[in-house]
């Protein structure tokens, strides 16, 4: 294949057109590994409050390393795919075991820690250590399928890695990173997925483009179909301390805090249905109350609503699995989304 790159329209492109990001302002190899991995299946315009929040927080790997994993999770909440938010706690208290607190400079090394994968991994050599590495994330894939023309599905590994090899063919040999970074600022803000061709510097060079064929690529097969699921949700209170659960390891929600919930049909479950089940699968006897409004949730490749209930307990019991928490505990625990929901309309309710 010919690997021609027009690099520098590319790179004068970038340089007067980019977005200012605090990573960028700062491309510290820490600072870089937690961008990355926070924009991993997430919007800039989320990230970035999360992040500026997480360096507060947590500014060095040393300091994220010795905090606890609920801090870690709390700090995460909201943003979702929360085995990002352990695995680089994880990834910290390797670091700071085996070296010094720093990441390496080195990619065998860094293939070691915890959840760094061939994009993370390129993005902490390229954008911290200036190496001469591909960071290829969806942006790269699409405008480089674009731009070759490469018309394979970019959601099978052996697109990916043909696309990365093809990039570090054609990096320069001077600031490749600038190359680098730049590609997928093209294909987050101007070669999306309805691609804004008038504006690209890379037009004249573009086998699509010249072809007609941008709105056809690039080729990517369909996710699963999602899944809808329905849940009734008992918010079971005691003398102003709540029942919930945390998720095991291991599980979908694994860490993160929920109310108990009942799998339903699609016409939900009564209050009094939900009650039968209450008094049978955890012992307590408790007085419906209130119903909350329902929330529509959404996490991997299900969809979910949740049709929570208030009930009234006489007797705090314990019951395996769960435990009981005042409403200042539970402010400080992690829900999950659609659970975070339930909690916030608890609070209003609770403060009138």
């Amino acid at each position: 294949m010919d690997v021609q790159f027009e690099h520098e329209k590319l790179k004068e492109w970038f340089l007067a057109e980019k977005r200012e990001l605090p990573w960028r302002n700062n491309p510290d190899p820490y600072a870089v590994w937690i961008s990355e991995v926070m924009l991993q299946q997430t919007q800039v315009a989320v990230v970035l409050p999360y992040f500026l929040r997480w360096m507060e927080l947590f500014p060095t790997i040393p300091a994220l390393a010795s905090a606890s994993l609920d801090e870690v999770i709390k700090a995460w909440e909201g943003l979702g795919y929360y085995s990002r938010a352990r695995n680089l706690h994880e990834g910290a208290r390797y670091l700071v075991a085996h070296f010094e607190g720093q990441l390496p400079s080195d990619e065998e090394q860094l293939a070691k820690i915890k959840g760094l994968g061939p994009y993370t991994i390129g993005a902490i050599l390229s954008f911290a250590f200036h190496q001469k590495k591909a960071a290829v994330d969806g942006n790269v894939l699409r405008v480089l399928a674009r731009y070759f023309q490469i018309e394979e599905d970019i959601a099978k590994a052996s697109t990916v890695k043909k696309i990365r090899a093809l990039t570090e063919s054609f990096l320069p040999d001077e600031e490749p990173w600038i190359v680098g970074e730049a590609l997928i600022e093209l294909g987050a803000t101007v070669c999306q997925r309805k691609a804004q061709c008038g504006e690209c510097p890379l037009q004249a060079g573009c086998r699509s483009f010249r072809h007609g064929l941008v709105d056809q690529l690039p080729i990517k097969s369909r996710a699963a179909k999602t899944e809808h699921l329905y849940r009734a949700v008992a918010v079971i209170q005691s003398a102003g301390y709540f029942l919930v659960k945390r998720g095991k390891k291991g599980e979908i929600m694994s860490d993160l805090y929920e109310f108990p919930f009942f799998e339903t049909a699609r016409d939900g479950m009564t209050p009094q249905q939900l009650q039968r089940h209450i008094n049978s699968q955890f012992g307590l006897s408790v007085k419906a109350g209130q119903s909350l409004p329902s929330v529509e949730h959404g996490f991997t490749r299900y969809q979910a609503r949740l049709d929570p209930v208030i009930f009234a307990c006489a007797h705090r019991l314990a019951v395996p699995d769960l435990e009981w928490l005042d409403v200042e505990a539970l402010k400080q625990r992690a829900f999950s989304s659609g659970h975070r929901r339930i909690f916030q309309g608890l609070q209003a309710l609770i403060d009138g």
